[in-house]
This record gives structure tokens, sequence and C-alpha cells, in this order.
């Protein structure tokens, strides 16, 4: 990510191609797997926001194998956070740079605070992401 998109706090993950493969209802977030490619590789990401969702999530199938879910907003500025390639971590697309590991705890940077996370569960269909 280069300077201007620090600046700017342009994130490289975006919206899922297929606008419908999630919906949310009574504080849980459903995800059909199968419409979403983006989720299929190891530190894929997509990002989630409107269509009365109270917050902007992201949503990442991490290199351990597991998906985590985001608030997506760093602890430190408020801007929104990209997956880290390789890594189990994620990191603020401002210039503050922090990074955060899956669990939401500062690695590194100027954020003092945590990131929110939300419990998932995944069945064979979809990715349900709790809002709690």
């Amino acid at each position: 990510m280069g300077l201007f998109e620090r600046i700017f706090g342009i994130c490289k993950t975006k919206t899922p191609r297929d606008a419908g493969c999630w919906k949310y209802s009574g504080r849980k977030l459903e995800i059909e797997w199968a419409r979403v490619p983006e989720l299929r590789e190891p530190c894929g990401a997509i990002r989630l926001g409107g269509r009365r969702l109270p917050e902007r999530i992201l949503v990442i199938y991490g290199i351990d194998g597991q998906f985590h879910a985001f608030r997506n907003r760093c602890s430190h500025c408020g801007r929104q956070l990209d997956p880290v390639d390789a890594k189990s971590s994620v990191r603020c697309c401002g210039l503050s740079r922090s990074i955060f590991d899956y669990t939401g705890n500062v690695i590194s940077g100027a954020a003092k605070e945590p990131l929110v996370t939300f419990r998932i569960e995944t069945n064979k269909c979809k990715i349900v992401i709790w809002l709690e």
C-alpha cells in the first residue's frame, strides 16, 4: 500500500463481487460460502457495510484456516482495515499502520486499544457472524 492510499485511508479489500451473498437480521450476519470466491484462499477478505448493517465489517479467511470478523474500524484513528498477506494479522489502512492479531490485540503501531471482533459459526453452506 502506497503513501497516497495511506493518507486517504484507501484499502485493498473490496466488497464482495456478488452483492447478494449476505444478509443481516437480528444481530446475525449470514454469508453464503458458495457465492464468495474471495474467501476461498488464505488471506482472502471482504468488507461489508450498508443495507441496515449497523457497522462496517471485515471478514477474513485467515492463514490459520479459520474465519475472522472485525468491526472494520481501527481503534486508533477509525480507518478501515486490511489483512496482512502471509501473516496472522490485520493492519490499519491509515498512516499509523497499526497492526493487530486475529484476536484483535495490538501488535504494533499507534493504537492502544484492541479491535472489536465478532463470534463466528460455520456450517456447510454459511458463515454466521454474531454482532453482539
